[in-house]
């Protein structure tokens, strides 16, 4: 027996990034890459720490996906002035040249997820949805800035 929402969730998680890496492959990047060069390109010069967050991940993987990001081209490190402890994150000229279509594949992605909802169904849902990730990163005690979660 499996709960029927972690099924669904787990469903929905797995092919989404399928679909989302698909949309990317041409680009050289995949659905575990595209939220780092998203908020670099949104954020030049973010502070590679802030990424913990952020994206709700380990320090190890934000590290090593930051170092395939800089090996791809696509993010240069700087380090930190106030802080040599971190770097500071900014996205390269090819990063800026693709970053309309990686948003544009995140959109039609998203498109898809949303067929056949209302407006007050998807925003129901939406809500819902990140009110579940408040929950479960409550019972964990991570603790996140507000706004974050709607990020």
């Amino acid at each position: 027996y499996m709960n029927t929402l972690l099924k669904w969730l787990s469903v929905v998680d797995r092919f989404s990034k399928l679909h989302l890496d698909k949309q990317l492959a041409s680009h050289g990047i995949n659905s575990s890459q595209h939220m780092f060069l998203i908020k670099i390109c949104e954020h030049p010069g973010l502070l590679q720490d802030s990424l913990i967050d952020t994206i709700y991940l380990h320090p190890s993987n934000i590290v090593r996906t930051v170092a395939s990001l800089e090996y791809k081209g696509l993010l240069i490190r700087t380090p930190c002035e106030e802080d040599k402890r971190t770097c500071r994150l900014y996205p390269t000229n090819q990063a800026m040249a693709i970053i309309a279509d990686v948003e544009a594949s995140c959109a039609q992605t998203e498109t898809v997820l949303r067929q056949g909802f209302s407006d007050e169904e998807r925003a129901a849902f939406e809500t819902a949805l990140i009110h579940m990730g408040k929950n479960i990163t409550s019972a964990m005690n991570i603790h996140r800035e507000e706004d974050e979660f709607d990020a």
